[in-house]
């Protein structure tokens, strides 16, 4: 795919969806670092529905921390994986006290080394909360990558690192948005709405739909 294909692209997706913003319900950057960690593997309506309960009892690092573990658990077990990430956010909030003053950090190497946080997630959080240039990869976004050849690579770090490059400055703070949300609901997995998509004609997914009555 040519540089002017993916302008047209972006400028398209700027045009459908002009202020993007995550679907993870948060009041603070620190709910959206929580939320973010516990929608590995999960859905973005399961997380929003167990932090809706959670954030109304602790939205703070100390409130979380109150709670405990255990308490914890109790909001959010209804998320795959919660005791793991239970656990990564009880230890997640000791940091964030004793060595943050309770703030989220906003750069990369604070963020990863938060129990539970990986690359991912601190680009979600270094590019929804802080403003920062970065590629938050997820399955959607590797798929259309590659579905499209926007960006096509073998492994999600390839796929970032050519987002990054390829992204004019001037889209690059919401494209994570515009790609993942186009994936989610237009260009999804099994069956590509492809009749609704505002990029058809630009696409170059070789197994398109070419009836789209």
């Amino acid at each position: 795919m040519n540089k002017e294909k993916r302008y047209q692209i972006l400028t398209r997706l700027r045009d459908e969806n002009p202020t993007p913003t995550t679907e993870l319900v948060h009041g603070s950057t620190f709910e959206l670092l929580v939320a973010v960690m516990l929608s590995a593997q999960a859905t973005d309506v399961s997380v929003n529905k167990a932090t809706t309960r959670l954030y109304k009892i602790a939205n703070t690092p100390e409130k979380v921390l109150t709670l405990g573990e255990a308490g914890l658990k109790k909001y959010i077990r209804t998320i795959g994986l919660y005791n793991s990430k239970a656990a990564n956010v009880i230890k997640t909030c000791k940091i964030l006290v004793t060595a943050h003053d309770s703030n989220v950090p906003d750069n990369r190497e604070d963020l990863e080394a938060l129990p539970g946080v990986g690359r991912k997630t601190a680009n979600v959080v270094l590019n929804t909360a802080f403003g920062q240039p970065t590629m938050a990869v997820d399955t959607h976004i590797f798929r259309i990558s590659n579905r499209i050849r926007f960006a096509p690579g073998k492994t999600v770090r390839q796929v970032e690192d050519k987002l990054v490059k390829v992204i004019p400055d001037e889209f690059i703070l919401d494209a994570h948005h515009w790609l993942i949300l186009h994936g989610r609901y237009v260009c999804t997995a099994r069956n590509p709405r492809c009749g609704a998509c505002v990029i058809y004609d630009l696409c170059e997914f070789k197994g398109k739909k070419q009836d789209l009555d």
